[in-house]
């Protein structure tokens, strides 16, 4: 015991702010004046600290083994200090791909993916509008201006996608993955599309058919509860968006993914896909058992690649990669925008899961959950262990006549100066 408690008392003086520790037994280690205080119930959850395995100590917050006061960026900072090592890998070894496609196989049939999306998105509409903008936009937000709300930055990206996509009136555009269909009525009310967008999620759906109904777009605005390998590809879109969908897709399936949007993507068309990746070259989730605590409590068999392997799936499906743009710092300051208005709703996020959990119990695990997940979320995205990229595909015609240059053969224009010019 005295050599856990020496070594803790170690770790304390190396953080970059005051932490404190009160330790099973009613011991204080540290400052009464810290910024971070953890309380323990159990020893077990103790040694978690002083080994600096993140993921079990998260675990033991959720699971009510350790409580934690002080401020979400604070704690970060400590957490990041206590990694033993880097929790992304560049190592390869010969039994990665094999096993990875193997028990990524096993986590993806089609009916495990609806569980595993309505496990997350179907939590509670009003939980997730209390932090996320007025359009409940669930995905990296685009800071063209430093000086942006987090509301304007989501409406700059919802813009971006449609620049880069070059919509106009008239497109069939389909948005695989429309979360709360930001995208898809921004695409439809801004470039007249013809939209349809997809989601496994039952509150999804509910809340976009309630949107298009009470903005008169019923013809040229669909929201349907399906699974992407079920689209029908007999008429083929002008233009596909998936944002924040392919985390969910897995490892095993990405050929899957990728050859589906070809054959859904008219020859000549573009498609989008808006993505989290791996900051590490051959690992799929984050080390020190950080990746397995979002695996338990947030996103059941959510898998992360490197953009790399990702452009290398879908040029074999017959995609040619025609701009690919990394966002990853973007994606740290939405999440801080998320975590700092969580923490500023913390009461009413209380009131609202306890009304649509079995128990206070459960409400109260998944308020720590998110907590924690949101702001080491934001860690992860700052430190380059994970990243997030869009990538612009197109489908090529075969024509080398077809497009605004010779050999083009899509739509491309082969410049970046249409995504930024001002109409």
């Amino acid at each position: 015991m005295h050599s856990l408690i020496h070594k803790i008392e170690s770790r304390l003086a190396g953080l970059p702010v005051p932490v404190a520790l009160r330790l099973p037994g009613g011991q204080l280690l540290g400052s009464a004046q810290s910024l971070v205080t953890l309380a323990f119930n159990r020893w077990s959850t103790v040694a978690t600290f002083a080994t600096g395995k993140i993921g079990a100590l998260a675990e033991g917050y959720v699971e009510n083994k350790v409580q934690i006061e002080g401020n979400m960026r604070d704690l970060m900072a400590v957490a990041a200090r206590l990694l033993p090592g880097s929790p992304v890998s560049n190592e390869p070894h010969w039994s990665n791909a094999l096993l990875r496609r193997a028990r990524s196989r096993m986590a993806h049939s089609r009916e495990r993916d609806a569980r595993q999306i309505q496990f997350h998105y179907d939590v509670s509409d009003d939980f997730y509008a209390l932090w996320l903008d007025p359009l409940r936009v669930y995905s990296c937000a685009y800071f063209r201006d430093p000086a942006m709300t987090l509301a304007q930055a989501q409406e700059a990206k919802l813009d971006h996608i449609c620049r880069k996509l070059m919509l106009k009136p008239g497109d069939r555009f389909l948005d695989i993955g429309a979360g709360w269909g930001g995208l898809l009525m921004w695409a439809a009310e801004h470039y007249g599309v013809d939209a349809t967008g997809i989601t496994l999620s039952k509150n999804q759906q509910a809340h976009v058919q309630r949107l298009i109904e009470q903005k008169g777009l019923q013809g040229r605005v669909r929201m349907e509860l399906r699974d992407y390998r079920e689209l029908d590809e007999s008429q083929p879109y002008d233009r596909i968006a998936s944002v924040g969908m392919v985390e969910h897709v897995g490892y095993a399936n990405l050929p899957v993914y990728f050859g589906k949007i070809q054959r859904l993507l008219k020859p000549g068309g573009l498609a989008l896909n808006h993505g989290i990746t791996a900051g590490g070259v051959e690992n799929d989730r984050l080390g020190a058992g950080m990746g397995d605590f979002i695996e338990k409590y947030i996103f059941p068999g959510g898998e992360l690649v490197h953009v790399s392997h990702m452009l290398k799936v879908a040029a074999l499906e017959g995609l040619e990669m025609v701009d690919t743009e990394n966002l990853r710092p973007h994606y740290a300051r939405t999440l801080w925008a998320w975590s700092d208005a969580l923490e500023q709703h913390l009461d009413e996020a209380r009131k609202v899961l306890q009304a649509t959990s079995a128990d206070d119990e459960q409400a109260e695990r998944i308020l720590r959950a998110y907590r924690l997940y949101l702001a080491g979320s934001a860690m992860g995205f700052e430190r380059g262990w994970i990243s997030l990229h869009q990538m612009l595909v197109a489908r090529p015609t075969d024509n080398v006549q077809f497009g605004a240059m010779k050999g083009a053969q899509s739509v491309f224009p082969f410049n970046r100066d249409y995504i930024y010019r001002q109409p």
